[in-house]
Formats: C-alpha cells, structure tokens, sequence
C-alpha cells in the first residue's frame, strides 16, 4: 500500500518548505518515505514539483500515478491532472479557477492573511494534505523549522492547525510501525560515507548536482575535523585533492559530467603517481551543459576510460542513500588500499531524492590505512615509491613521516625510486607492476544484487539508481505471472560475472534498463562478457523511469 502527492508551482513558491514537512511529519508516523524533485535551472517561474510517496514498505523509487495535488498553480493542474487516480483530489487557492470536480478550492491566502503572514499559505496547504489522508499529526510543532524566530514560527505552527481543520478526512490511515529510520537524500548519504570512512579533505568547485555533497560536508567540516574546500575550478579540485592525497590526506573530489571532463589530464597523473583517490560523478545530460537539473546514466562510458593511457581503476555506482553511504565508505578504503582513483557514480534523481532507510549501522566497518611508517625499510635501504612486487602495490610513505627518507613521485614514466626514464623494460616493468593490482582488485568487486524469478525467462540489467524501479517492475511482473528477475550492478568495473552468467543461462532475453541512449552498461557487458543485449529499455529525456514505465515497455517491447 503505497500513496502518492505531488507538490508543484513555480520557482520561489515554496514547494521545498511544504514537502520538507510533509515527509517529516510522516516519518515522525512510522511511514516509509520516498520523495524526489523535478525542477528547472532558473530562480523563479517555470513548473518544478515535488513528488512525496508514503506507504507500509521500504520504498525507493517513485511512481507515475497521483493520490493527491497540491497546485500551487495553474500550470501544475494542466501539466498533472491526467495522472490523478480515480477518487484522487486536486488543492488549490480559490484565486486559482479550474472548472473540474476533483478540484478542492479552499481560501488558504486569505486565511494565511488573517493569521498576519501571507507567506505560510503553503504550511496551510500541508495541513489540509495530512488531513485528506487521515494522518495524525500530534506533535507536529516540534518539526516546524527552528530557523524561524519565534512569532513567525507561531504562525506556522498556527497555519498547519488551520488546513488540518478547513475539511474532512478522505483516508483513515493509522500510523505506520516502521522505527529506527532516517530520512536522508543520496549526497547527504554519501557525505556522511565519506565522513566515517575516515575523509579528510574534499576539494570541489560548485556544480548541480554535485554541489551538496560539498555543502553538506562543509557544514560539518569543524565537527568532523575535515578541511573542505571551494575552489576556483574542477581542474584545481582535482589537484589539490591529489596534492593533498600525497601528502597523507584521505582525499576526495566530486562534480557532475561537465566538471568531470576537466579533471580528465589531472586523472592520470593520479594514475601513473598511484595516489589514492576518490572521485564523485553525479550525472546529468550533456553533452555540455545539456539539462543542468535533470537526471541522466550517460557518463558510464567515458568514465571507463577517462584520461589518456592505461591504469587500474575502479568504478562503482550507488543505487540508493543507504548504498550510498556504505559505498563510498568502500571506496575510499579501496583507493587507498590499491594506491589507485576509485570513480563514484551517481546522479540528480539520487542526489536529491529523500529516502527512509535503517540507521547506518558502523558496526563490522573499519577504517583501513595502508600506510608504513618505515617498517618496509631494513638496514640503511634507501625508499623505493614504486617498488616492483609481485601483487603491484608498492610500499607507500607519507612524506616527511620517516627520518631520512625522501618520497618522490612523479607525472613522467618512472624506475622504482620515482627518477625519470625512457627505458623501454622499466616502462614495461612499472607498467606489469601497476595492472597487476587489478587481479587483486577483482577479488574485492561485488556481485550485483538479484531478485525475482529464480529461473527467469527475461532478466533485466540495470544499474545505479534504477535499482529501485527495476525491482518495482520486476514485482509488477511476477504479479502478473510474468517470468522476469533483475540484476542490479552497483561495481561496474573490473565488471563483476558470476551472477550475471549465472541467470543469462537461463533467460530467453536480456534486457539492460538504463537512463541514456546507446546502452552503455550493455556495451561494457557484451566487451567483457560477450553476451549480446537482446532488447534495451533505455530514457535519455532527463526524467527518471518509473516501475510502472519498465513493467509497460517490457509488455509492449520484449514479450
């Protein structure tokens, strides 16, 4: 049993304010929330929306069909109306004139007037919209933002009371029995990742919708003695991030497509120096500044093999805030351990979509240093930084840790002690020496996570953040007797094959599901694998699929 709201107006309207406390109030029930935004890149106008799904059951992903609007527009009934269930009901001001019985006109800017600020109109509307579904909100004042001094939050508190008692329950919805949940969107998830896996320092220039990672960790910086910091641009991130890795910090950077395609040289100089390195990439459609505010999965490819040369990398995406935060807790132990750039995928739909999942659980986490402080080292042996051993990691020191000991490194091919060369069997040794790492490497991916049809006739293959509508269209499916399994891949390279082998052996089709154009987790499958696609659901128009949209294209596209 899930329910689904849709808050939507222009720009500047409030719509954050309203869905913010909405979802608070229902979290505060017990209630499983999903909420995610679509908005345009401009300050005021336009149509932006928030939808905010409820229910009985973890929940992570959204659903096309509406239980209720909140119009905060015109605009918003036309753009939406269509998609209102049977019985489902349409809020507006009595300003707004739409001639449609499902529409519920109430006085909520005259009413918000008489209470002395106009403004809270929209807390109003709040009200009304926990009342339509019979939510109690004993309590609620203590969710009401501190931020407000103390007559403006009376206000408030007095408004949400007044849309609670303007109309009759539609819905008698008890309170919900979830517990020991948090209510985090995917950057906050990864900067908290970040920070209990040991981080401390992240460098990065602003860039939706990348941008809150570093605003969240900022805000937390002194708290969690961490140094952020906004530099000029992603090509001077990237270094610092780098330099400071060098000198002992556990560093990371982060941007979306475009910020990305300027840390490309700076990648390989990481690379070929083995410094330690995470890199956040949360995506949207290019090319160039594309859909700046929209949701795309088209980096994939580029990330692959991003800078020019050959190193080991690894690459790993998250397909929700609580994979979100183990992963990059993951990723910054796995840089660190192989000397080598772990690369992050995410996107806007994640970056910005709210979530209730179970408290993080730190428990059987450890931080892992794979630093020496000179044991490496007997008897007057002078450091060698890229010593070659046999599994391709080289004893690693922080400069000016060990008495005596200079760590050089360098951007030019290099011999063990890190002095330029252009021998052709040192380059060849260093090179051995450096790939070898990814042997060891493939014993750390994870295999993606399954479910459905133990036997399945069609496996879907997604990744990322269509974890949450693929395992939606897979129970769709199965509902309705067809036989369809998934994998959901959060480690995308070295690709992970067991499972994937495994349930391709018995599908009659296999189809990858992915928000881009030319299917690129199914071109790096068929290049590792061999295993052909044989139909594709792929999106590229900036709006995230749905579990609804896939099951639909799977009818219509593959059986």
């Amino acid at each position: 049993m899930t329910f689904n709201i849709l808050i939507g107006g222009q720009a500047g309207q409030g719509m954050d304010t309203i869905s913010n406390f909405i979802e608070k109030v229902l979290k505060s029930k017990g209630w499983n929330v999903f909420s995610n935004k679509d908005y345009m890149s401009r300050v005021r106008g336009g149509n932006n929306f928030t939808q905010v799904r409820f229910g009985d059951k973890p929940i992570f992903s959204h659903t096309q069909k509406l239980d209720f609007i909140v119009a905060l527009d015109r605009n918003t009934i036309e753009y939406h109306i269509e998609r209102l269930k049977k019985g489902g009901h349409i809020l507006v001001d009595e300003s707004i004139k739409y001639e449609d019985e499902r529409v519920m006109s109430l006085p909520l800017n005259n009413l918000s007037k008489e209470l002395g600020l106009n403004r809270v109109f929209g807390m109003m509307a709040a009200g009304v919209t926990l009342k339509y579904f019979g939510i109690d909100i004993e309590g609620y004042e203590g969710l009401i933002s501190t931020k407000y001094n103390e007559d403006v939050r009376k206000i408030n508190i007095a408004a949400v009371r007044k849309g609670y008692d303007l109309i009759e329950k539609s819905f008698e919805l008890s309170n919900s029995s979830t517990k020991d949940t948090i209510l985090i969107d995917g950057n906050s998830a990864i900067a908290l990742g970040a920070i209990a896996g040991g981080l401390s320092f992240y460098s990065a220039y602003p860039m939706t919708p990348a941008t809150s990672i570093m605003t969240y960790l900022s805000k937390k910086q002194l708290e969690a003695g961490i140094v952020v910091e906004q530099v000029e641009d992603e090509i001077a991130a990237i270094n610092m991030a780098i330099g400071a890795s060098y000198a002992g910090a556990r560093s990371a950077t982060g941007s979306s497509g475009g910020g990305f395609s300027l840390m490309v040289e700076a990648l390989g100089l990481a690379g070929i120096t083995e410094t330690p390195l995470v890199v956040f990439d949360s995506q949207r459609p290019g090319p160039a500044t594309g859909l700046p505010t929209r949701t795309e999965q088209s980096d994939l490819s580029f990330l692959l093999s991003a800078s020019h040369g050959e190193f080991p990398r690894i690459v790993m995406s998250v397909r929700n805030a609580e994979d979100a935060f183990y992963q990059t807790f993951r990723a910054l132990n796995l840089a660190d351990k192989y000397q080598t750039v772990v690369l992050v995928l995410t996107d806007q739909y994640l970056a910005d979509a709210k979530v209730t999942v179970p408290k993080f659980n730190l428990e059987g986490l450890s931080i892992e240093r794979h630093t020496s402080g000179g044991e490496v080292l007997s008897g007057g042996e002078e450091y060698k930084r890229y010593k070659i051993t046999e599994s391709g990691i080289s004893p690693r020191l922080i400069p000016g840790k060990v008495d005596g000991q200079i760590v050089l490194v360098d951007s030019d091919e290099h011999t063990e002690f890190s002095h330029i060369t252009e021998s052709a069997d040192v380059r060849k040794a260093q090179m051995d020496k450096r790939m070898r790492k990814l042997e060891l490497i493939k014993e750390e991916i994870k295999e993606p996570e399954y479910f459905g049809a133990e036997k399945p006739e069609i496996l879907l293959v997604g990744w990322g953040s269509t974890y949450g509508p693929v395992e939606e269209a897979v129970e769709i499916l199965n509902n309705d007797n067809i036989s369809v399994g998934a994998l959901s891949f959060g480690d995308l390279y070295p690709l992970p094959q067991k499972l994937l082998k495994k349930y391709a052996a018995e599908a009659r089709f296999i189809v990858n599901v992915e928000q881009n154009f030319t299917g690129q987790l199914g071109k790096l499958i068929s290049q590792e694998t061999g295993l052909l696609m044989n139909k594709s659901i792929l999106k590229y128009d900036g709006r995230q699929l749905s579990g609804g949209e896939i099951a639909d294209r799977v009818r219509e596209e593959v059986i």
